[in-house]
């Protein structure tokens, strides 16, 4: 991957502010308030959109990583990157507990949501990093833990002419209180080819 550049805590916008936000060292601790999430209709029947964004912009051709170290301990509870272009148009993906686990997934909505999701129980507790790169009419998100090879998450459409934002998002639809230490949000180049090497 390219250079990056690091984006600063207070160089960002929240979507819907945590309960709190604090800095810690060059990290941000951010807490959740009780019940926030982000989903369109699909098979639940329900619309959230009052989970937690840091957002920044993210125009054609730049990539954006965010990284996090978070204790999961209840349903749904999840932490990752956003990118966003409308309440109706965005993506997420990280780090959910589903299923008793934590889940590596993502979901993409475009007027309703879809999700998709795999196991990675050794990620409990240890530090990710989550990357989206945007390329034509394209988000290429891929994720890993700590110094782990990059994996391919997702592949998902966003119109070249669309104005989006992305950054760290987390929520707890189940509670309040969860605490997510964000340890990392930088921009840069897009990625060069769809599949990366390592």
């Amino acid at each position: 991957m390219d250079e990056q550049t690091v984006i600063d805590w207070t160089d960002a916008a929240w979507l819907n502010l945590p309960l709190n936000a604090e800095p810690d060292g060059e990290a941000l601790l951010v807490t959740t308030r009780h019940g926030g999430d982000f989903w369109r209709t699909t098979a639940y029947g329900f619309v959230h959109d009052d989970g937690h964004a840091l957002l920044t912009a993210f125009p054609p051709g730049s990539a954006v990583e965010v990284g996090f170290v978070a204790d999961l301990d209840e349903l749904y509870d999840q932490a990752g990157l956003m990118v966003r272009v409308d309440a109706e148009t965005w993506i997420k993906a990280g780090v959910e507990l589903s299923d008793g686990q934590p889940q590596l997934g993502a979901v993409v909505t475009h007027g309703r949501s879809d999700w998709s999701m795999a196991p990675v129980p050794d990620w409990a507790g240890r530090r990710v990093t989550v990357r989206a790169s945007r390329t034509g009419d394209a988000v290429t998100v891929r994720a890993r833990c700590e110094d782990e090879p990059w994996r391919m998450v997702r592949l998902a459409p966003l119109a070249p002419d669309a104005t989006a934002a992305a950054g760290p998002f987390c929520c707890s639809p189940q509670r309040e209180g969860l605490t997510v230490r964000f340890t990392g949000f930088t921009t840069g180049p897009a990625d060069r080819a769809l599949h990366d090497d390592g």
